[in-house]
């Protein structure tokens, strides 16, 4: 169908299109998946805090893996009381659902598709926290972890997936693909993240006077590499659960899943070869879980050969991407920006060019396009004026001598390691 046509199509029918999940998850056996795969995407958290928390400085560790636990909290009730009820609650002409807010959620088809779902939110909104580390306060950060579980990733979401209740998002209804969310999860947290990173600035060192960059290392590159396993483990129920059943779809999803995740891993180092510089653990381990981000758009639509080149890219581009963040002197501490904003618009673009059946569709890839450019155009000011309310209100970044010391003692009154920091739990809190 052309571009014209589906845009009428929309302007038409947009409001009384069927729910895009009507009849999903009523056989046991999909519940029972679907559950599964939902447990899955709940454990990237630890993922997250593990690979964030290794790229950190000690002295901060606790201060990551509180907001990553903040992440999951908040932001999942955040989700329930407003944002289920934005992104999938009966479509208003495909823009926004308005109802289901506070769900009671009784019917257990109804509630393994919202366990799942706030998987997805807690996943958008902890991709933040590694890109602002060691610099932004704990309170602030949290009320921002439940703007953008509450308002900004399901708003956009409303428009690419929604609604399980009746209608269908606006860009859904044009035929935009993004199957289990490299734009609608994983872009809308990088842009979010990007945002935050403006707002913050750089942590004190990082760049010098004439905007050189200093490498700041993390204090556990073990607890990254694990991270990234534990990220690629969770990955096929993130890709797989998204089927929202138990369907022999699942195999190739997941299958085209773990080749993108094995060239991103290969794109990284080859790039980082490339360039004449050495194969830093940290930038390869980025590259899998960027080819593991590209190909979430596309797992279910494209054959595993541009599975292949969709991961190998992602691979490039992750590590391209820190490069570019760099001279422009943004300092993102575990190149969240890269991996899930980058990286996620590549993949949403990928899944337009390598369409199963389709390939190199005009029309489809003007759409991919669209959407890449409406989620960026949505998410980026929202944010970056969220965090710059918050900086103006609440104090959005750790005090210099705060942040010398580390925001495990100065926020939490604690740290990870005491044996090795004594001097701060003896030294007293200024």
């Amino acid at each position: 169908m052309s571009l014209a046509r589906r845009f009428a199509a929309f302007c038409l029918l947009g409001a009384a299109l069927p729910a895009q999940a009507a009849g999903v998850l009523e056989a046991p056996a999909d519940i029972a998946w679907v559950i599964c795969a939902g447990s899955l995407v709940f454990f990237m958290q630890a993922g997250f805090a593990l690979l964030e928390g290794g790229a950190a400085r000690a002295k901060n560790s606790v201060n990551v893996i509180m907001k990553n636990y903040a992440d999951m909290a908040y932001g999942v009730l955040a989700y329930w009381s407003v944002g289920f009820g934005l992104m999938f609650g009966s479509s208003w002409l495909g823009w926004v659902g308005v109802s289901h807010f506070f769900p009671s959620l009784d019917a257990g088809s109804d509630a393994t598709f919202f366990f799942f779902q706030i998987m997805f939110a807690a996943t958008s909104a902890t991709i933040v926290s590694g890109a602002v580390a060691e610099r932004m306060r704990y309170g602030p950060y949290v009320v921002g972890s439940m703007i953008v579980t509450g308002l900004i990733y399901p708003l956009f979401g409303a428009w690419a997936w929604g609604s399980y209740v009746d209608g269908q998002g606006w860009l859904r209804a044009l035929g935009f693909v993004d199957f289990a969310g490299s734009t609608v999860v994983h872009s809308i947290g990088g842009w979010c993240a990007l945002a935050g990173v403006i707002v913050l600035g750089p942590r004190l060192g990082r760049f010098a006077p004439d905007g050189t960059p200093r490498h700041i290392p993390g204090h556990n590159l073990p607890m990254v590499a694990l991270g990234g396993f534990i990220l690629w483990i969770g990955w096929f129920g993130f890709n797989g659960g998204s089927t929202l059943a138990a369907t022999r779809d699942v195999g190739i999803i997941n299958l085209n899943t773990h080749l993108a995740g094995c060239m991103g891993f290969a794109g990284a180092s080859l790039i980082q070869r490339l360039l004449g510089r050495p194969i830093l653990m940290g930038l390869a381990v980025n590259g899998a879980v960027g080819g593991l981000v590209a190909i979430t758009a596309g797992c279910a639509t494209m054959s595993p050969a541009f599975a292949l080149l969709t991961g190998l890219l992602g691979g490039f581009i992750s590590v391209l991407g820190v490069q570019l963040l760099e001279k422009l002197r943004l300092d993102d501490v575990v190149g969240a920006v890269s991996v899930h904003g980058f990286c996620g618009a590549w993949g949403t673009l990928a899944a337009g060019l390598f369409f199963k059946g389709d390939l190199f569709d005009p029309g489809r890839l003007i759409i991919q396009a669209l959407g890449i450019l409406v989620a960026f155009v949505w998410a980026f000011p929202m944010a970056l004026l969220s965090y710059w309310l918050l900086d103006k209100t609440l104090g959005l970044r750790a005090p210099s001598l705060h942040e010398q010391r580390g925001l495990d003692f100065t926020e939490h009154y604690e740290v990870g390691y005491p044996e090795f920091q004594r001097e701060l739990t003896h030294g007293g809190k200024q």
